[in-house]
């Protein structure tokens, strides 16, 4: 990605056409402390992991420490729409032009969205998700958000999603933005406000199932009346990198750097966690979690490759 605060790069596959501060030094958590010889050693210049179960700390380093969050942001906008009361996840939503302009005038990651098309919101979920579509995230903001105009909408949403941080005790979190573009640099949170966020997310069995694809294929009502046929990629490499990966969310930003926000699941336990500002992202998520599950990390970890043209987060 090559804009400001959020990530992107190049159009995402669609049929019929070509179409994603405050440094304090490391801290480990009493619970890792206790194992501290086998506690990994991270670059992320912020990192935490939890029990998904309990909610106990089992990793951390400097994780109330704010930082910028790049397009893990969207974990936050799709959590806002799911948890809408009386959500219809059917309804169709009718991609504006007003979208796509704005990706282009942002050097942003897209889904590559049509003007005209009709999408169900459980389509733009999918592809605010895995392709890290700012478009998609877009029209998710002005359809939930309320007010006469699309500024109004978006402005409305980002206020539910302050609203929802507060709900969930993200002390240290803060949205200006509905995906991570944040002109003003006034969207941050902490590895541990994250973790806090996709662990409630993750109890919505919607959430759980779009994050958890590595690639979609959903047909879509074109303009012109026809079918579109849209072919997304999970931007999330440790999906098929990592044995028991289940999600969530990568981010990409010239402040922020390469973060990342992680779930995985074995023999009945589920570990959630956030890296933050750290070029060995993949990495690094690989020996937390195999500290968290008591597995000890004997060989690199080999990321899965996403095809040529997909977007990259």
């Amino acid at each position: 990605m090559t804009f400001g605060i959020s990530g992107g790069r190049r159009a995402a596959a669609v049929l019929l056409t070509t179409g994603a501060v405050l440094v304090a030094g490391p801290l480990v958590s009493p619970a890792a402390a206790a194992s501290s010889a086998a506690a990994p050693k991270v670059s992320a210049k912020g990192a935490f992991l939890m029990d998904a179960g309990s909610g106990k700390t089992v990793f951390s380093k400097t994780a109330d420490t704010k930082r910028q969050m790049a397009s893990t942001t969207k974990t936050m906008a799709v959590a806002v729409v799911l948890d809408t009361k009386g959500v219809n996840l059917d309804k169709k939503v009718t991609v504006k032009q007003t979208y796509r302009d704005y990706v282009a005038k942002n050097g942003a990651s897209t889904a590559d969205l049509r003007t005209g098309d009709k999408l169900t919101v459980r389509q733009l979920l999918y592809g605010t998700m895995l392709p890290s579509g700012c478009d998609a995230a877009y029209a998710l903001a002005d359809t939930f958000g309320t007010g006469s105009t699309v500024s109004a909408r978006t402005k409305s949403f980002i206020s539910k999603m302050n609203a929802k941080a507060k709900s969930l005790g993200m002390k240290n979190t803060k949205f200006d933005s509905f995906d991570g573009i944040s002109k003003a640099g006034n969207n941050y949170s902490t590895p541990r406000d994250l973790a806090r966020l996709a662990r409630h997310a993750l109890k919505n069995s919607t959430f759980k199932a779009v994050v958890k694809a590595a690639s979609t294929k959903q047909k879509a009502t074109a303009k012109s009346g026809g079918t579109r046929t849209y072919t997304w990629y999970n931007t999330n490499k440790l999906l098929g990198s990592y044995k028991g990966a289940t999600g969530v969310k990568t981010g990409t930003g010239t402040a922020a750097g390469p973060c990342l926000i992680f779930s995985a699941t074995k023999n009945g336990k589920t570990l959630v966690g956030v890296i933050l500002n750290d070029n060995n992202r993949y990495a690094d998520a690989g020996k937390m979690l195999d500290h968290g599950f008591g597995k000890k990390t004997t060989s690199t970890l080999k990321v899965r490759p996403l095809p040529q043209g997909a977007q990259q987060d």
